[in-house]
């Protein structure tokens, strides 16, 4: 497939495309010195532009009804996927993965802003508190939205993880601004800005530039909230900066996601499929991806043989070029810290293997890595205790349950987990008393994501919770309205 012509993206605020004097020149990860495209950065005055046109469109936006909103936002997407394979062409370019990769993650966006419309009638639930003993008044304890939210996103699945929260925040009544990833927004400043243009002006905007211009979207005070998806150290800067404006914020951050498989687990074909897509997709540039699999000692040399009968198949490429199943990394740095992870588990003595052959060509030089596994590396290797965001697992033999659990737990993280069990009891008492957000049974990774559910971590993977009504919720605050029952004070005044 032949590449794609330059794209170029502006600014989108308050029903306009606006162009700025600064570019941001997006390369290409597969290809040195190629550029896929261009897009606007905005200067401070367009942040502070942005914000205020969220904050004007607020007030008539929010005193719509959410089946109004609804509609609107039904209508708003209804034409997304005439454009989806030329999005997709483009993020494969400006991100690295797969085209088919890249598809979905366009189609994702679609599909959860329909989940999230679902929820409609379930927006503006009451509840009604009855006068008790002592207590003389009706209360009805309602919801509200907040105001003017952010919602900045990742490079890696940017379309996608969009809409695990921007739809919720718009259906409770709030009004928007998207910042794409500085690094690959041309797909999804598309997106957005199609989005927005069928919109009433200022309830979404799309801001794309370099993040010392950015900080608006944190610190001015009309900005209500912020939901950020991105590393441990990025999410503690939106904390940092949000807390002098008490801002709030949402932060899905990353993950060290481990795997737990048992002495009866099924290793068939389908379920090694699972699990060899659980590290590898995206070229493991996935926060819910498995990072650390403990496996059973009697099953240790089965799933080592089972992902590497995969890992053979690995065809390093261009992400538009057929017959490609892995692209590069995304960026030099991230494969520089692979390669050191790598190089480090090796200098200690533990048995790694790598598959797959480097493109040459016009390709050499790009941030492709070869993808590997660590056998039983000592726990303490950053191989293991970071979180790789490349494609290399360990994976880690153990002889009993609670060492297994304990094993799991033992990190700074708790995004997701999964449990590899052919017994439904076992699933469930493992599953259980894993400290994470989310876990899945014979299964884990983003294409088994429930997108009804609500999902996020605990411990540093973040807080706040995405997807669902409680997505919904995420963007609301509760309101209580009280009404003084006559007969009930008459009573206890006797």
């Amino acid at each position: 497939m032949s590449d794609q012509p330059a794209v170029t993206t502006a600014l989108y605020i308050n029903g306009s495309e606006r162009t700025t004097a600064d570019v941001l020149r997006i390369a290409d990860p597969a290809k040195p010195g190629r550029i896929v495209g261009e897009a606007a950065s905005a200067t401070p005055q367009d942040v502070d532009d942005a914000v205020a046109a969220a904050k004007a469109a607020f007030p008539a936006w929010s005193a719509l009804s959410p089946q109004e909103r609804a509609k609107q936002m039904a209508d708003a997407v209804a034409t997304l996927g005439d454009h989806r394979d030329d999005d997709a062409a483009i993020l494969s370019q400006e991100n690295g993965k797969v085209v088919g990769e890249a598809w979905a993650d366009a189609f994702v966006f679609e599909l959860r802003w329909n989940l999230a419309l679902a929820e409609t009638d379930r927006v503006d639930a009451v509840e009604t508190l009855e006068p008790a003993p002592g207590i003389p008044v009706t209360t009805q304890v309602g919801y509200q939205p907040l105001g003017v939210v952010t919602v900045i996103v990742p490079f890696n699945w940017p379309i996608a993880i969009l809409a695990a929260s921007l739809p919720h925040a718009l259906l409770a009544g709030n009004t928007a601004i998207v910042k794409p990833p500085p690094s690959a927004p041309l797909a999804t400043t598309r997106v957005v800005q199609r989005v927005a243009e069928r919109l009433p002006a200022g309830v979404l905007q799309v801001v794309t530039g370099e993040d010392a211009n950015m900080s608006s979207l944190i610190r001015n005070t009309d900005v209500a909230k912020v939901c950020f998806t991105g590393s441990v150290s990025g999410g503690k800067k939106m904390m940092e900066m949000a807390s002098q404006s008490l801002t709030r914020v949402t932060l899905e951050l990353g993950g060290n996601d481990a795997a737990i498989v048992t002495e009866d687990a099924d290793l068939s074909d389908t379920h090694l499929d699972r699990m060899f897509a659980a590290v590898y997709d995206s070229t493991g540039q996935i926060c819910m991806n498995a990072k650390r699999i403990y496996v059973h000692r009697s099953r240790l040399d089965d799933v080592v043989a089972g992902l590497e009968a995969r890992l053979q198949k690995t065809v390093l490429g261009y992400g538009l070029d057929e017959g490609t199943t892995m692209g590069p990394l995304h960026q030099p740095a991230q494969k520089t810290f692979v390669e050191d992870l790598i190089r480090e588990a090796k200098e200690s003595g533990a048995e790694v293997r790598e598959y797959g052959e480097l493109p040459g060509g016009e390709l050499d030089g790009g941030n492709f890595l070869r993808p590997a596994l660590v056998i039983d590396p000592d726990p303490s290797l950053r191989v293991v205790t970071q979180e790789q965001f490349g494609p290399v697992i360990p994976i880690i033999p153990f002889d009993s349950e609670e060492e297994a659990i304990a094993s799991a737990n033992d990190s700074w993280g708790g995004l997701c987990g999964s449990v590899w069990t052919s017994d439904p009891e076992t699933a469930q008492r493992i599953g259980s008393r894993l400290e994470c957000g989310y876990v899945w049974f014979n299964d884990h990774g983003a294409t088994r994501l429930d997108l009804r559910a609500p999902f996020g971590g605990v411990k540093q993977s973040g807080f706040g919770r995405e997807q669902g009504i409680h997505g919904v919720r995420d963007f609301q605050d509760t309101r209580s309205l009280a009404t003084l029952d006559e007969e009930a004070l008459a009573a206890m005044a006797h």
